[in-house]
């Protein structure tokens, strides 16, 4: 099939180009607006309490348009407590602020009592029309807020900050802006500087760019098309994640048919059958590596979690689109520019010496055991680490410390207890359908008052027929922290449930609860999508090596592959950098991109190594001439896919650092002790058993005799 594709490109470069571009502007321009959110409860199942909550709020409280979205943290400048003139400025700005009738924040509103125990924090309470806080009606109200007040501060002895679920998710997007743009850009530089250095051409250097971005361009329009056809949810964090992984898995396919392609110009074909041959051969490899990567992505369809669930099919449709690029959009264009891609550049005539991987490639096929051994012994080392992973909820430790939201979050926790800002739900419901009494209801709530660590519980807020009542509580714990998710998911509920008086119920809802559930919900997908992602890439894997033997131990040395990436990220950010934990769904980030991706050097090496052995080579000399062949297209792709996503590290935001740290360590490590020394070492000591049971027909090449490329009657270079 790739043999056709090649020879189809090749021969109608032009048309596959306009096509490319038609698909691009058309998708851009006719595709709708790809809607994201960040409530993770409409990402849970219906089963979840936090969800059911949510849904008994919305059918008892129909009109209730009051939802607290943000709170105004206020102190004295000089930081001493608040005199009687400051109370009433506090009350007077909180006033004007509601006289500008901003179009979604319904109230702002002060609250005399709302003052901290030592007399030096203030609070006024602001609220929304919208649920979903994260909206952009909500949060341009904010900020345009925190620039009215300004105003209304002169004169006082006051300074304000703003925070809460609102304030804080403005503050989360304009920074998010900031490191899209940043993360484009360094990216954008590493592949030009890196393709720069490898094949001294300004055009190959720029190349990638203006192909991937074509391929950006088409994947996103065919991602927002998908997400309103099959309702589709997207969240807010795929946008960064999109485009390193098309920068990098672009790239990466871009690099494994450009040296393949080379390696056929300096055995003397011309140009267009070289680019024809090098999809020929190249075209499966990339094919089953994207397999693999896809498969691996829709696996987290089946997660519970919502970031997860709406990344997975998002990258995956990314990937399918770069790899069809790369076996059309990119050998149609080489195919135009011929050998003048190469300009000014010389050394592409030349076949390179690559002493170490020649080196590395003979100390394989002699020693097998040994470099088994000290390979998977490093793996094992690191992957130890793993074991101390403790996983951190708490997204709002992850924003830089200098927004305002943060700063006034901890303002407000000197004086208030931790769980003020976003308070937990709790529901009382006559499953009736009758008015509940006022002793039920506050017999309910002395009982909720009496668990340990429930700092406040406000007086029942009734519906307006009486069947249910709402409760405010404030925790002494930050919402998202360890302790307050324990106490949520477990005394908490515990009591709210045994204390609900017969023919009612309770449920516990809130963020505190949502991220409690989604914790049970991760616990879940890793014994749910990881198998699942594992056993899809074994099977492509088995499909493109014709092999059940070799899947197995190629999963296995995966296995170590991440085991280690784990290891290695919990011992630098819990034991250097003395975090709390990492980020909760890293282990799933970490298998699918480390795994998934990361197989592709996997499925590089092997293929080059069935490709050497089918040209006739006995086992360890095949090892030899894959590892030499194979390894500066490998470490080429790698250093490239490795630091794309180490750019991520550059961000601001600690859980997009720790996600690039590991999958750019995961990558390499992947490549650079997996592929080129565990598998082909592990490989030669199984011999032709590991190719069971395909290639029984192959016998070997007379020694010293060069391996012929199949079809085209000249030797490989």
């Amino acid at each position: 099939m790739f043999t056709r594709i090649g020879r189809f490109v090749v021969r109608r470069p032009w048309l596959v180009v306009v096509a490319w571009l038609i698909a691009a502007v058309a998708l851009t321009a006719l595709s709708p607006k790809l809607e994201s959110t960040t409530d993770q409860t409409e990402f849970l199942p219906s089963h979840y309490e936090s969800v059911q909550v949510a849904d008994l709020e919305k059918r008892a409280f129909p009109g209730q348009e009051d939802h607290p979205a943000a709170i105004a943290v206020f102190q004295r400048t000089d930081g001493g407590a608040f005199t009687d003139a400051d109370k009433a400025d506090i009350q007077k700005v909180a006033t004007g602020l509601q006289a500008k009738h901003y179009a979604h924040l319904t109230k702002i509103q002060a609250d005399p009592a709302a003052v901290s125990p030592d007399g030096k924090i203030g609070l006024a309470q602001i609220y929304a029309d919208n649920k979903d806080l994260s909206d952009a009606t909500v949060t341009d109200n904010v900020k345009q807020l925190r620039v009215d007040v300004k105003e209304l501060l002169n004169g006082t002895s006051l300074k304000i900050g703003t925070t809460g679920p609102a304030a804080s998710a403005l503050d989360a997007q304009e920074s998010g802006d900031n490191t899209d743009g940043m993360i484009m850009m360094a990216t954008l530089l590493l592949i030009v500087v890196l393709l720069g250095i490898i094949f001294r051409s300004p055009l190959i250097a720029l190349m990638p760019v203006v192909l991937i971005t074509l391929v950006y361009l088409t994947a996103n329009g065919l991602i927002a098309t998908a997400a309103k056809v099959f309702g589709l949810n997207a969240d807010s964090s795929s946008s960064t994640m999109l485009i390193v992984v098309l920068f990098g898995v672009g790239t990466d396919y871009l690099l494994f048919l450009l040296f393949r392609y080379r390696e056929f110009l300096r055995a003397g074909m011309e140009p267009r059958p070289a680019m024809a041959e090098a999809v020929a051969r190249v075209g499966e490899t990339i094919a089953s590596a994207a397999g693999a990567v896809v498969v691996a992505f829709l696996a987290l369809t089946l997660s519970t979690m919502g970031m997860l669930r709406a990344m997975g099919p998002s990258l995956a449709i990314s990937v399918a689109v770069s790899a069809i690029a790369g076996v059309t959009l990119v050998p149609a264009v080489f195919a135009l520019l011929g050998r003048g891609a190469f300009w000014p550049s010389k050394a592409w005539k030349r076949e390179p010496k690559n002493v170490l991987a020649q080196r590395i490639g003979a100390l394989t096929a002699r020693r097998p055991g040994l470099v088994a051994t000290v390979s998977g012994g490093l793996l094992v080392v690191l992957a130890i680490g793993a074991l101390g992973f403790k996983a951190d909820f708490d997204m709002g430790s992850s924003q830089p410390k200098n927004l305002e939201s943060v700063q006034a979050m901890n303002d407000l926790q000197k004086g208030f207890s931790a769980g003020k800002a976003e308070p937990t739900q709790v529901l009382l419901e006559n499953t009736g359908g009758g008015k509940l009494a006022t002793d039920q209801l506050d017999a309910f709530r002395d009982k909720i008052a009496g668990v340990a660590g429930v700092a406040q519980v406000s007086p029942a807020q009734p519906s307006a027929d009486g069947s249910v009542a709402q409760y405010s509580v404030s925790l002494a714990y930050n919402p998202m922290e360890d302790k307050a998710l324990d106490l949520v998911d477990g005394q908490l509920r515990d009591q709210a449930h045994a204390a609900a008086p017969s023919g009612t119920r309770a449920l516990v809802g809130g963020n505190t609860a949502v991220l409690a559930d989604i914790r049970t919900a991760v616990e879940r997908d890793y014994t749910v999508v990881f198998p699942v992602a594992g056993l899809a890439i074994m099977i492509i894997l088995g499909l493109l090596l014709r092999s059940v033997v070799a899947p197995w131990f190629l999963m296995i040395s995966v296995g170590l592959g991440f085991a280690g990436t784990l290891g290695a990220t919990v011992w630098l950010f819990q034991g250097v950098k003395g975090t709390n934990g990492v980020l909760f769904s890293l282990p799933v980030l970490v298998y699918l991109f480390v795994v998934a991706i990361g197989t592709d050097y996997n499925i590089l090496m092997v293929a080059r190594l069935r490709e050497e052995i089918r040209d006739g080579n006995d086992p360890r000399e095949a090892i030899k001439h894959a590892v030499a062949r194979s390894a500066p297209t490998m470490g080429a792709a790698a250093v490239i896919l490795a630091g794309t996503f180490g750019v991520l590290m550059l961000a601001d935001n600690s859980m997009l650092q720790q996600m690039g740290f590991a999958v750019a360590f995961g990558i390499l490590l992947t490549a650079f002790v997996m592929a080129l020394f565990l598998v082909p070492a592990t490989t030669t000591l199984l011999g032709r058993r590991a190719w069971w049971p395909g290639l029984k027909e192959q016998a070997p090449n007379p020694a010293g005799a060069e391996p012929v490329l199949v079809g085209s009657g000249r030797t490989s270079g």
